[in-house]
């Protein structure tokens, strides 16, 4: 029985320069995606890195969403933080309101929510958290999707708070019989990588060494917007299949592309 799938969405983080600090290669790897993280000025980012990246991805025809963080942008948001619930909640509408109303002034719509660096890892493994950030995503949108790593957690707590939850692939990083993320793979091998995409679509698994493989049947797959080889990456794996957004994906699972034949 196969689990091979034609629709996935590729995304990649954007605007993460701020000040003098410029992420070169940044436009040239979100043109090749089609949903896009836009930084919203915690982790990094900054108004006129905000504002251009937007119009970028509206002249692109690209999905937007908001990439939040921990205020942290001397650690570029890897350093874990202690919230409460109420400051959790603050700080993910906080990010949200920023860059929503740039999109709005530009006739745009925030359709998802990503998180990023320590935030990201900690909804991976804290119900808790996780559940936290989704409450506050609903506050500012009920329809918008928020991304979290593959696992039982993105499924409670798409069950729990009852909101839609992209399943999420990490392209470049290692994983454990349990789904947990690791390291970075060693090197970046783009064979490798696009071979674990194969593995993704006409399977619904990845290898994770040693012989063995962990189901991924994800809905989204991350890419390192920060790495030039990345863009060669994409231009292959847009061979293999050419990304779509996640909401046109569960529309089309939806029946509703067959109303329009």
């Amino acid at each position: 029985m196969t689990s091979r799938t034609d629709k996935i969405d590729f995304n990649a983080d954007a605007a993460q320069s701020f000040g003098i600090f410029k992420k070169d290669c940044e436009k040239d790897i979100i043109s090749k995606v089609s949903s896009v993280n836009i930084s919203c000025g915690f982790h990094a980012g900054d108004p006129k890195t905000i504002r251009d990246t937007l119009l970028f991805c509206k002249n692109h025809n690209l999905v937007i969403g908001a990439h939040i963080g921990y205020q942290d942008i001397q650690g570029f948001g890897y350093r874990p933080m202690d919230l409460d619930e109420e400051e959790i909640e603050a700080t993910v509408l906080y990010q949200i309101g920023a860059v929503d109303s740039f999109a709005k002034s530009y006739s745009l719509s925030i359709e998802h929510v990503r998180l990023h660096g320590a935030m990201y890892l900690k909804a991976a493994k804290d119900f808790d958290f996780a559940l936290s950030v989704a409450k506050a995503v609903k506050k500012f949108d009920k329809w918008a999707v928020l991304y979290l790593p593959y696992g039982k957690i993105a499924d409670m707590v798409e069950e729990t708070a009852q909101i839609n939850v992209a399943r999420e692939m990490f392209i470049d990083k290692s994983y454990d019989i349990e789904g947990n993320i690791s390291e970075p793979e060693k090197p970046y091998d783009t064979d490798v990588l696009l071979n674990r995409i194969r593995t993704c679509m006409f399977s619904g698994k990845i290898k994770i060494g040693g012989g063995e493989f962990l189901e991924m049947k994800c809905d989204s797959i991350h890419f390192d917007s920060k790495n030039p080889k990345t863009s060669e990456l994409l231009d292959k794996a847009r061979e293999i299949v050419i990304p779509t957004p996640y909401n046109y994906n569960r529309a089309c699972l939806s029946g509703w592309s067959e109303t329009l034949v």
